[in-house]
């Protein structure tokens, strides 16, 4: 009986920090106290069998898995990793679709207010290194950092291409501006090839 219990001590506690939920959310869940959690995750209890049966379902296993040792399998621990991927993705969409949407609502409002089209095309423009900062921030956060020597270059490219049309808004002309671009790929190209020590 005691190997039961630690079986399932030892099961629970791994579902729920591979879910990262802390025990007062798991127990707000089930409707129990943390205090009951903490007992079940150190086999000082286990919880009956109907519950076993709601702790099942909510992580999306059996209840033979809550009480079976040795079954915390890499097929599990794989699909939590690509859902964790895939919710990163989506966040990082939706928040450069919020930059866009907020470029498009301040053009429609200013173009409405002045009432004929201007200048308010440059805010399509500086909406391009808007969406790069933000998929920069997050791809260092959460995805390959390699990928981020491509982000800086559009970056870069697209501020200088901002700059560019706004000057040839007002008549100006400054194509040597693209001079700063060459140099500046020159430097993330050699940037890309630091490496760091392996531990």
């Amino acid at each position: 009986m005691n190997d039961v219990k630690t079986t399932v001590a030892k099961n629970i506690t791994e579902l729920r920090l591979l879910n990262n939920m802390t025990q007062s959310e798991l127990g707000e869940k089930l409707n129990y106290s943390d205090k009951t959690i903490s007992k079940w995750e150190r086999a000082e209890s286990t919880p009956d069998i109907s519950v076993l049966c709601d702790i099942a379902d909510l992580f999306g296993v059996t209840v033979n898995y809550l009480v079976t040792a040795e079954n915390m399998d890499e097929k599990y621990r794989e699909n939590k990793r690509e859902e964790a991927i895939y919710n990163r993705r989506v966040i990082t969409y939706i928040s450069e679709s919020a930059a866009w949407v907020t470029a498009i609502f301040a053009f429609i409002i200013t173009t409405l207010i002045i009432g004929r089209m201007s200048f308010q095309w440059l805010y399509l423009v500086y909406a391009v290194p808007v969406v790069l900062i933000i998929a920069l921030v997050f791809n260092s956060v959460w995805f390959n950092p390699r990928t981020n020597y491509v982000i800086i270059s559009g970056l870069m490219w697209s501020i200088l291409a901002a700059i560019h049309m706004t000057f040839l808004y007002f008549r100006k002309s400054v194509f040597l501006i693209y001079l700063l671009g060459v140099a500046g790929q020159i430097v993330i190209i050699l940037w890309s090839f630091i490496k760091k020590p392996r531990k």
